[in-house]
């Protein structure tokens, strides 16, 4: 167990330090290029088309499944136009969601048919067995879009599937020839051995459409300033360099500075709305199994194992979602519990007395301070001890009342209200309090990369025992990790867990 004022609280606050080739001011490179700084950044338009061009890719490759799927349930049809429309509309929906869970619209450095072949046959063929089942299900939802005889339906999936696979690999043959015409200004994080590797392979074969425009290193093993790829500077440049080159992707790789720093890279590359590609320095990386990971996508570049790192969790379009469900579920759960927060209310007012509900100002989203709503569990002496007292679950002024909401953390209920308000989500980083969080800020440089994401009720450290006095920096790890590797389905499971919690209490 671990308290805020133990050794461990400054200690840990520590970080790796820059060793050799770490991000440090470069001030006589940073400043050698004014005139062509100003040159480039009267040409915003560039990194805008070919963001859109990114984009396209996807959009392309619905078109094409979407095509697939009219032109082969059209024959079955027997002319039966909007027969075929409504079961074509049916079916893809169902496609796309498959195929999007594989990861097959995603954008990739080396784009394959033949890589994709295993998990396309596989997500059409599931798609055939779930339009079947709910043909069969619903009596004929889709009159003869849905062949009966299985040697039909083979048939059908096989003629699917080549129409797919083609129209794929004409897409890839246009991108591999747009970006060999028109590649899109990069940056390379790291002049070491790994990054020049990198950028000699990108000049050498531009079908990856990615050209080198410079290192972002403040320390780098290549101090010569000549060659076709220039040292830029250390992190402190890459916005100005970034706006001022149209640059739309940035590759990181190994060598390339100390953790600290490289997190500050990544933060303005993502800030910036950057495509970022990471290159380990690892043995046998590329054995490394991802799966269907939302974090990163596995890839490569010329043999050099790359991931490309998805885009933050709120600009998925999952955080929708996440929103509209709590919406929901805050306020069914709202009406649901009007009895209990009744009975919760009734028993906090005959217990501490009046002002049922306990008000405080903690940190949210982006550090915006705001309104927290709790039930009543102790009553404080001052308001400097409401906002700097840590724990009180010890405390002899809690009375059975206060004790056992805390116990069962019915004293988050109101919370619930936060939520609706949008101040809060369901699952998230849980809120602290303006002191501890500059307090936490000053020796922990990641807890304020907590505040990325909304906080939450309940969230993934909470759910893994990190209530109470337990390690900031456990909770801090847990959080961080969270927001990075979101997803619905995690969300989910955080929230069975706090239930089951809940209904089996162990104290806090």
């Amino acid at each position: 167990m671990t308290t805020i004022d133990n050794n461990e609280f400054p200690r840990a606050g520590s970080t790796t330090s820059a060793q050799g080739q770490g991000f440090v001011a470069l001030a006589p490179q940073a400043s050698r290029r004014p005139a062509a700084i100003g040159r480039q950044a009267a040409r915003p338009g560039r990194a805008r088309r070919a963001r859109r061009a990114g984009t396209g890719i996807p959009a392309a490759l619905l078109a094409v499944d979407s095509l697939a799927v009219l032109l082969t349930v059209a024959p079955v049809g027997a002319g039966d136009l909007l027969g075929t429309l409504w079961a074509a509309c049916g079916i893809f929906p169902v496609l796309v969601l498959l195929n999007s869970s594989g990861g097959l619209y995603r954008l990739r450095l080396a784009p394959s048919v033949l890589d994709e072949l295993p998990g396309l046959c596989g997500r059409a063929a599931a798609a055939a067995a779930i339009a079947l089942t709910l043909d069969r299900c619903l009596h004929g939802l889709w009159p003869h879009a849905v062949p009966e005889d299985g040697r039909a339906l083979l048939t059908l999936l096989g003629c699917q599937l080549a129409l797919c696979a083609l129209g794929r690999g004409a897409v890839y043959a246009v991108v591999r020839r747009a970006r060999r015409t028109h590649p899109r200004p990069t940056l390379v994080a790291g002049a070491g051995r790994i990054g020049r590797r990198v950028a000699a392979a990108l000049l050498e074969h531009p079908e990856y459409g990615l050209h080198p425009v410079g290192y972002i290193d403040s320390e780098p093993l290549l101090m010569s300033s000549g060659g076709p790829v220039p040292v830029l500077g250390g992190p402190e440049v890459l916005g100005l360099e970034i706006a001022a080159q149209d640059v739309t992707d940035v590759i990181i790789t190994a060598g390339g500075g100390d953790d600290t720093e490289a997190a500050t890279v990544l933060r303005t590359v993502v800030g910036h709305g950057c495509e970022v590609w990471f290159v380990p320095d690892v043995p046998d990386f590329g054995a490394f199994r991802f799966g269907n990971s939302s974090a990163a996508v596995g890839d490569h570049l010329w043999g050099f194992p790359c991931l490309r790192l998805s885009r933050t969790a709120m600009k998925r379009p999952g955080w929708a979602v996440k929103r509209g469900a709590d919406v929901v579920l805050a306020g069914t759960g709202l009406l649901l519990l009007t009895p209990v927060l009744a009975a919760c209310a009734l028993a906090v007012r005959l217990d501490c007395g009046p002002e049922v509900i306990f008000r405080q100002e903690r940190v949210g989203l982006d550090g915006d301070p705001f309104t927290v709503f709790k039930f009543r569990t102790l009553r404080p002496d001052d308001d400097h001890e409401s906002a700097t007292r840590w724990n009180i679950s010890q405390d002899h002024r809690l009375g059975a009342t206060g004790r056992f909401l805390r116990r069962t953390s019915l004293d988050e209920l109101p919370q619930l209200w936060n939520v609706l308000r949008g101040e809060m989500s369901l699952v998230g980083p849980r809120p602290e309090r303006p002191y501890f969080v500059a307090r936490f800020s000053q020796s922990y440089p990641q807890y304020r990369d907590r505040h990325r994401v909304p906080v939450g009720i309940t969230g993934f450290a909470q759910v893994n025992g990190l209530r109470g006095d337990t390690s900031i920096e456990d909770r801090i790890r847990f959080d961080n990790y969270y927001i990075e590797s979101w997803t619905l389905w995690q969300d989910v499971k955080i929230l069975l867990r706090t239930i089951s919690s809940v209904l089996r209490p162990d104290g806090s």
